[in-house]
């Protein structure tokens, strides 16, 4: 049986033309997956009988089950989501003033083992499925019950590790018959895939980019990012930068504050001078405490630190936490659940 939400609309309207149905019937279809956020056949009433059976016969939608949610103090909500299979990926929701933004997964678990992330600490089990990628946008809505407006491919794994499938996710929920959501609303994060940075400034519609620094001297980013020993630190920079001359976009960079580690006076000079050529914004955050031997530095020393970067130039953003309470890092409650 097909999951129906791996077909695009393309492929969707194709399979049911082949089938004897009408070209209108996919958007009918998408209407009830998308935008009413139906999880289930027989609830798409407008459909006719024989088409709902053939549904029925010929396609599943992924069930995804709560296995435990979380609230926390400033209202972020994470879910750990039981798949079809059993195994586990986490989503979480962000409460703005005016917007709520997704953080979703693409991998149960990853493969590159970063020093300071939980999820890897697991191991890597396997590639989300697109639907499977899609459903955390439609059950993630449904049990908050509102709407998402910024989605981040931030969550468990490595997006540019299951580049396909991500990217047709985009695709469907960037769909006007989708989701609709624009696609400067989509933020795929990546800890330095070369080849993935490549194919995406191929691609017609092109998401913003976030890229996982937490160092410009080579020796601790191979440290912190194993990855960093087979996509160099140079390397990187190279690439980004003709992704950025392709696009016109401004690149995110994510950069994680340990303390006697990357953010010192130097490492800020160090950052200026690396990444000169770039035109980027560097989004602060104060490690999470998922090991000890990583200690968040004090308010004076970010302080500090954020005030060179300015003077140097260097627009930077301390972001505030959002779920510490609740373990809201990356693979952190799946971590606590599979070890209880």
């Amino acid at each position: 049986m097909v999951d129906i939400q791996n077909l695009s609309y393309d492929e969707l309207q194709e399979y049911l033309v082949n089938n004897s149905f009408k070209p209108y019937n996919a958007s009918q279809i998408f209407d009830w997956l998308y935008k009413k956020n139906s999880t289930d056949f027989n609830s798409m009433s407008n459909l006719s009988k024989s088409l709902r059976e053939f549904l029925i016969g010929n396609f599943v939608i992924s069930n995804m089950k709560i296995m435990k949610k979380s609230k926390s103090n400033d209202g972020t909500v994470k879910i750990l989501w039981e798949l079809s299979d059993g195994q586990t990926v986490e989503s979480v929701a962000l409460f703005h003033p005016n917007h709520i933004t997704f953080c979703i997964s693409t991998q149960v678990g990853c493969a590159l083992g970063c020093e300071f992330c939980a999820t890897g600490r697991n191991g890597f089990v396997r590639d989300l499925s697109a639907a499977e990628i899609i459903n955390q946008v439609i059950f993630l809505e449904n049990a908050i019950k509102g709407s998402v407006k910024n989605i981040v491919y931030m969550g468990m794994g490595e997006p540019f590790l299951n580049y396909d499938n991500v990217i047709k996710s985009i695709n469907t929920l960037n769909h006007p018959k989708g989701k609709n959501i624009g696609i400067r609303n989509f933020t795929i994060s990546t800890s330095g895939i070369i080849p993935g940075i490549d194919r995406l400034s191929n691609e017609e519609k092109i998401p913003r980019l976030s890229v996982s620094l937490h160092s410009v001297d080579n020796k601790k980013r191979s440290y912190l990012m194993p990855i960093n020993s087979k996509y160099s630190l140079d390397d990187l920079i190279t690439s980004l930068e003709k992704f950025q001359k392709k696009t016109k976009d401004r690149i995110t960079f994510e950069y994680i504050l340990i303390k006697n580690f990357n953010c010192s006076i130097e490492d800020a000079h160090q950052i200026s001078k690396k990444l000169k050529n770039i035109k980027k914004m560097m989004n602060l955050i104060p490690v999470n405490p998922v090991d000890k031997r990583f200690k968040r530095p004090s308010e004076d020393e970010i302080s500090i630190f954020m005030k060179e970067l300015e003077a140097l130039g260097v627009t930077a953003v301390l972001r505030n936490e959002k779920g510490t309470d609740i373990d809201a890092a990356c693979g952190q409650l799946r971590r606590r659940i599979s070890e209880s």
